[in-house]
């Protein structure tokens, strides 16, 4: 078993406090992503289970051995880096082989598996290359090989599609999460864009202020974000959010429109997704300001309320829409999540 346990851990900067008890389970064989913004404590977090930081207080646990005392070397991890880290001066072969070397294993192990990882990432063919003679995509595939050569218990991964450019990046986030699956390794993933972690993880761990605000697979996170930050953090565009005043017990207005809430608040937060409005002769209105054709959609961003603020939709694109329209949009009632003063979901119908 490789789970991972992590519990109670704290960092501090000096004055500046990273990680603020930080308890977190990694099942075994989970692809689990760290997602956040810049300065969230995500990669001081995964520095931390890498052994190449110390935490304050708390203890990390792979499988049933505690493993926060031992030096980075002992702790049977592999770590992929943002830069790649391929020595310049080693064929394919012999980065792939590096930590095999290390651990003085012999020639006849090393080559066999070197061999199976190359044929994992599909680098077979360029074993007698050197880095200089590989595209960046092809330096990726080296040193995840490099890491998976070794059979870790663990690989940690830190915002390693980051340097590649959009296509490479789509492609390789496909051929990275068949990759992990085969070699059937435990994986904590940091990364700050959220196409990434919706689409690789099993679950994602949202990261704000050095605390884990939510952690759930990537379906739910999306359709029932716990908090105004995680609702607008994920999504692209982000979710809506409008004050609804309560006209009676169970029934809210928001931006002239009536529909039904939870019962007993006097006001609270209505989030919608874009993607959750239609146009209706009912429903909220909007002036629009910008319209974005985008193919499959077409975005409208507008105003509403008083004091304005932006407003997103993002309608069928058979319709024409155009600046300075007045559209009402009606939102899927299914789909509407509710939030309270704190901005904590308090409740979402039909419980979806």
């Amino acid at each position: 078993m490789a789970d991972i346990r992590i519990a109670s851990i704290t960092k501090h900067f000096g004055a500046f406090h990273a990680l603020k008890g930080i308890d977190l389970h990694v099942q075994d064989q989970e692809f689990l992503v760290l997602l956040g913004a810049s300065g969230c404590g995500k990669s001081t977090l995964l520095r931390i289970i890498a052994g190449l930081e110390s935490a304050d207080t708390g203890t990390v646990h792979v499988g049933t051995e505690r493993i926060d005392h031992l030096q980075a070397k002992d702790r049977k991890l592999s770590m992929v880096f943002q830069n790649y880290a391929v020595f310049p001066h080693l064929t394919v072969f012999e980065n792939i082989a590096f930590g095999l070397r290390m651990q003085k294993r012999p020639d006849a192990e090393v080559q066999q598996k070197v061999q199976r990882v190359a044929e994992l990432v599909h680098l077979e063919a360029l074993l007698q290359r050197y880095s200089g003679q590989l595209s960046g995509g092809q330096r990726q595939r080296v040193a995840l090989a490099r890491a998976l050569a070794v059979e870790p218990r663990v690989i940690l991964m830190d915002e390693p599609l980051s340097n590649l450019d959009a296509l490479l990046r789509l492609e390789m986030r496909a051929e990275l999460k068949t990759i992990l699956a085969q070699s059937k390794t435990t994986t904590i993933y940091v990364t700050h864009d959220q196409v990434e972690a919706m689409s690789l993880a099993d679950r994602i761990a949202i990261m704000n202020q050095g605390v884990i605000v939510q952690c759930d697979s990537p379906l739910e996170i999306y359709r029932n974000p716990a908090t105004t930050f995680v609702a607008g953090f994920i999504g692209n565009p982000p979710m809506n959010f409008v004050l609804a005043q309560a006209v009676e017990d169970g029934v809210f207005e928001a931006l002239g429109y009536r529909l039904t809430g939870p019962r007993g608040r006097p006001s609270l937060t209505l989030g919608v997704r874009p993607e959750d409005l239609h146009p209706d002769g009912e429903g909220f209105g909007i002036d629009v300001a910008v319209v974005e054709p985008l193919g499959a959609h077409t975005l409208v961003t507008g105003f509403v309320g008083e004091p304005r603020q932006v407003f997103r939709a993002a309608l069928d694109s058979a319709q024409t829409y155009h600046a300075d329209q007045r559209l009402r949009l009606r939102p899927d009632t299914s789909r509407v999540r509710w939030y309270d003063n704190a901005g904590q979901l308090i409740a979402h119908p039909h419980g979806d």
